[in-house]
């Protein structure tokens, strides 16, 4: 399928795997030239040789940490440098530790919102002057189905993540009548590198007892992922702004 999105400059955190690597590799396959970033080199560089083996015309690979706010505004810069201009932007990144709301101390708290919130404002503030000026852009906030319905054994998630909702509608308003969108992507449990690691040798079976619990039968393919990002980057997309999506396979059960 035809996104209308061939030749656009996308910049994606936290492409070296996961769901950022997919949601690259589904822009790549649109014909989109990329700027990928996340902080392990190696993983990076082999997924810039992906990429460009799946259609991207170009690739600018940065390794980089997007809690740091310097390091993101240089990574922005370059790849307007390189490209000339940019046009979509995939903020995704930043995990925090799970446990229930009060297994954490204040501190915790602090850090998850370095971690799981700040760095995402961060990459879009310093996104924006460049998509105002190519008169066209999209944001995608990746956060997760913690927006929507907050899980007990991750609290400080459920904490930290909706924020980014909140800022994404005021922005929506703040940039006002024009072409850039900007909308959270919310995952739900999805078969990534970092689940697998996470769960390690009972990785397979982890997976099989939380997808019999979500109505699909099963966890979500990264693909799965990707291909609801390229959508939402997409011109078919125009009219859709200041929005939540789940990508969770009707796990969550809320009405909000």
């Amino acid at each position: 399928m035809d996104l209308g999105i061939a030749g656009r400059v996308a910049l994606v955190a936290g492409a070296s795997s996961g769901l950022g690597r997919a949601t690259a590799r589904a822009l790549a396959a649109e014909g989109c030239a990329l700027s990928v970033g996340a902080r392990n080199p190696e993983r990076l560089a082999e997924a810039a040789d992906e990429l460009r083996a799946a259609g991207a015309p170009d690739v600018l690979a940065r390794p980089v940490d997007i809690t740091d706010e310097q390091g993101v505004a240089g990574w922005v810069a370059d790849t307007v440098a390189h490209f000339g201009a940019l046009h979509i932007v995939v903020a995704n990144g930043g995990e925090v530790p799970g446990g229930p709301v009060d297994s954490f101390g204040l501190d915790a708290y602090r850090q998850a919102l370095d971690a799981a919130f700040l760095p995402h404002v961060g990459l879009t503030l310093a996104a924006l002057p460049h998509l105002r000026a190519a008169g066209w852009g999209r944001v995608l906030i990746v956060a997760s189905e913690t927006v929507r319905q907050p899980i007990p054994e991750y609290g400080l998630s459920a904490a930290a993540r909706p924020g980014l909702l909140g800022f994404t509608r005021a922005l929506v308003q703040a940039l006002g009548p024009g072409d850039i969108t900007v909308n959270v992507l919310a995952p739900g449990y999805h078969d990534t590198e970092g689940v697998r690691a996470d769960y390690g040798s009972a990785a397979d079976a982890r997976l099989a007892e939380i997808g019999a619990g979500i109505p699909l039968g099963r966890v979500g393919r990264a693909g799965d992922f990707g291909a609801v990002a390229a959508f939402l980057a997409s011109e078919a997309a125009s009219f859709i702004t200041g929005t939540c999506l789940l990508v969770d396979g009707g796990r969550t059960r809320g009405l909000g």
